[in-house]
């Protein structure tokens, strides 16, 4: 199936990797590549298959190289290639180090599968999948010293009226299309905006301007625009 969501796993436990993969491969959407028995085993891998993954789902406590080196580094030489954090620990300060170093997810290691599933797809189309305890956790923990200046002094006319609607919707983790309906222009219209907002907020990707704007409070993620 051309259309199928590639994906790379990363576990140093076998029971947990095998059982994970054999969930996906019960998916007809998902095409498991490879999987890793920790961070140096995944960096090898994607260094020499000819395909990338469009997805890994990565374990953050592994022997050689953890999960969050691997994240760095995979972040740095595969930019478009979009990383779950995989764990058991679901505390605010990891949750916080993961996104900030690029993660465009967080799932617990005791989550259904069924949210796993919802996960993966949902960071496949949109390029990132936050829940509402995670998107609390960057809006109180993503804030230094001299980001809160930065917020105090941001330029609200940065953004055209357009774009803050768009990025709002984005941040409501909408697709492209559902932006295009809600706001009756076109699916390339709305990707050129998205295109904008990049450039402007010099975000990497999706997740890294939902950050941004949550940061420097430029969306009211409570509003039912």
């Amino acid at each position: 199936m051309s259309n199928q969501i590639k994906l790379a796993l990363a576990d140093d436990e076998l029971l947990f990797r095998q059982g994970l993969r054999a969930i996906l491969a019960r998916e007809k959407e998902f095409d498991v590549l490879f999987d890793a028995t920790d961070g140096q085993d995944l960096m090898d891998q994607l260094r020499n298959n000819d395909t990338l993954p469009d997805v890994i789902l990565t374990d953050l406590k592994m022997p050689e190289l953890n999960g969050v080196e691997a994240t760095k580094l995979i972040h740095k030489e595969f930019p478009d290639v979009k990383i779950i954090a995989l764990t058991s620990y679901f505390s605010k300060p990891f949750i916080v180090n993961m996104i900030s170093i690029g993660a465009v997810a967080y799932l617990a290691k005791n989550s259904s599968p069924k949210l796993m599933v919802k996960t993966i797809k949902e960071v496949y189309e949109k390029g990132f999948y936050y829940d509402t305890q995670v998107l609390k956790f960057i809006q109180e923990g993503l804030l230094n010293p001299s980001e809160k200046k930065l917020k105090s002094n941001f330029d609200t006319t940065y953004f055209t009226k357009r774009e803050k609607e768009v990025l709002e919707l984005i941040c409501k983790q909408h697709t492209t299309n559902e932006i295009a309906e809600a706001l009756f222009i076109s699916p390339r219209t709305v990707e050129g905006h998205r295109n904008n907002l990049l450039l402007k907020t010099e975000s990497k990707n999706i997740a890294g301007l939902v950050v941004y704007a949550i940061q420097h409070k430029i969306v009211d993620l409570d509003s039912k625009f």
